[in-house]
């Protein structure tokens, strides 16, 4: 059974000049490390924000009652992308009655970072 789906799309120069206080409150530790790791391309930010934007789409809520950083975009040993929520998001799907499962796609270009999620039982 299918809860929701999401997609974002957003402009990879929006993520060229951000601001230390909105990685900090955006993002992980695990997902800056990620970020830096891979050479600070902004395009590797833009994903996991677009990523992020989806997901809360999928959920139904938009970013209502959490935050961008209670949702986490990691990467498996193959750079597949997968999700991890926070404890308190957790709960709050618990409390909406979804049993969350996620799939993800993320891709860019030279302008643009897209992410689809799919939310699922």
């Amino acid at each position: 059974m299918i809860y929701g789906i999401g997609t974002d799309i957003i402009e990879i120069t929006r993520m060229e000049n951000v601001k230390s206080s909105f990685l900090q409150k955006t993002f992980t530790e695990q997902e800056l490390h990620y970020f830096y790791e891979k050479g600070s391309h902004p395009e590797t930010l833009a994903a996991m924000f677009a990523a992020k934007e989806a997901v809360s789409k999928a959920i139904g809520t938009g970013f209502r009652g959490f935050f961008p950083i209670d949702i986490e975009i990691l990467h498996d040993k193959k750079q597949k992308p997968f999700i991890k929520l926070s404890p308190k998001l957790q709960s709050l799907l618990k409390q909406m009655e979804i049993k969350a499962k996620f799939d993800i796609s993320l891709s860019h270009c030279k302008e643009y970072a897209v992410a689809f999620v799919i939310l699922h039982q």
